[in-house]
């Protein structure tokens, strides 16, 4: 029997169905987390063949002796993974001490977390990148400033989504910012002003794409969360191709095999120091599936089911699902306390044939998406704007 461990296989929510396909192609799906089981979803107990609790997965000593546990009474551990940016360092780990070489180690971990290491193999991949500097003092941080101007942008180097990313439009903010900052090192780059376009896709053991979609979100998820805005992007019914051309040369350039990738891209929408408009400009890899409900997105934009496209290539190194009808998939996430013009009512009515998902975005993820999420399919880009423009008006 082929052993995979699966680390928090209850959340996010949709991720047992990730377990439940590596169980239907013959993998022992062995979980790990820290929800205890009688507390766990149906769904996610039929999903796994042992579950192993520990009282935090923070507590690296808990998740070794659930990883030791299981070898010790099954054997060999072909995967282990998370599918989750949190996890990705701690997943590493875990390989290198136990030898499990099917994915990242802790000696790739730079290249795969750190943005300012990212930039390295993007300019492998012949890509353009914005200009940075790592926060070190105010003389370093004025110094770069003097060479690109403001606005800035300042993030953690090593950072999940866009977590405490500001930006910075005057030496009074700097000041503030390097006074309240965080004990972590950040980095420091040029503002790009352009739309983020990601490439989304399965990466086979040979290191090519056995599924490629991505997404667009046409408002900054950085105000999303800095500023307590709405939340919108949606899955294109067609990759852009200069995306997808990025994204295959991004994969070479950072190695990736037996992956679900989403890699992250700016469209420029005027000429800046960085490049002509409507070129790319690459902004950051994250080596997992685009977060949330995004891979049942990716199945309702593509009509395929993305969770078995990647327990497939685990298993057999490739897949025999083909991408079906394809739509615009929009996830459109509301506020709360903003006073909306259409009632939900009126939502799920004018779109009943159309609305694929609804409900509340789970607290640690709403901080990103919002709190109440519409998720819709249409057939064109015109009815997809007009999706928006009733979902997200206000008073």
């Amino acid at each position: 029997m082929r052993n995979f461990v699966f680390i928090s296989p209850n959340f996010p929510e949709n991720y047992w169905k990730f377990c439940k396909q590596l169980q239907d192609d013959g993998f022992n799906v062995l979980g790990i987390g820290d929800c205890p089981y009688e507390q766990l979803k149906d769904e996610v107990k039929n999903s796994v063949d042992e579950y192993y609790w520990v009282t935090n997965l923070e507590h690296y000593e808990e998740v070794y002796r659930a990883v030791a546990f299981y070898i010790f009474k099954y054997g060999q551990i072909e995967f282990l993974e998370s599918n989750n940016e949190y996890w990705l360092e701690r997943d590493a780990a875990l390989r290198t001490a136990f030898n499990i070489k099917s994915g990242f180690l802790s000696k790739d971990v730079k290249k795969i977390k750190y943005k300012s290491q990212m930039k390295k193999c993007f300019v492998k991949a012949d890509l353009k990148v914005a200009r940075h500097c790592i926060v070190k003092s105010l003389n370093v941080c004025k110094k770069f400033i003097a060479e690109v101007g403001y606005p800035v942008i300042v993030k953690p180097d090593n950072g999940v989504g866009a977590n405490d990313t500001r930006k910075l439009e005057n030496d009074e903010q700097l000041a503030e910012f390097l006074e309240h900052k965080s004990p972590v090192q950040y980095i420091m780059e040029e503002y790009v002003d352009g739309e983020v376009l990601t490439y989304d896709a399965v990466i086979d053991g040979n290191g090519e794409p056995v599924f490629e979609t991505g997404n667009v979100t046409p408002s900054s998820l950085m105000d999303v969360v800095n500023e307590n805005g709405n939340c919108a992007f949606y899955i294109l019914d067609e990759p852009y191709a200069d995306v997808r051309e990025a994204g295959r040369k991004t994969v070479k350039a950072f190695n990736v095999k037996n992956r679900f990738v989403h890699f992250e891209y700016f469209r420029l929408s005027r000429d800046q120091s960085v490049g002509k408009k409507g070129e790319l400009v690459a902004l950051e890899v994250n080596m997992r599936p685009s977060g949330g409900i995004s891979p049942d997105m990716m199945n309702y934009a593509n009509s395929v089911d993305v969770y078995k496209i990647w327990a497939d290539v685990l298993a057999f190194g490739s897949t025999q699902i083909k991408t079906g009808e394809r739509y615009y998939c929009a996830f459109a996430g509301r506020r709360d306390g903003k006073n909306f013009v259409m009632p939900e009512s009126e939502i799920l009515e004018k779109y009943a044939a159309e609305m694929r998902m609804t409900g509340r975005v789970p607290r640690a993820l709403s901080g990103a998406m919002a709190d109440t999420m519409y998720v819709a399919a249409f057939k064109t880009k015109k009815h997809l704007q007009e999706f928006y423009s009733d979902v997200m008006k206000t008073h």
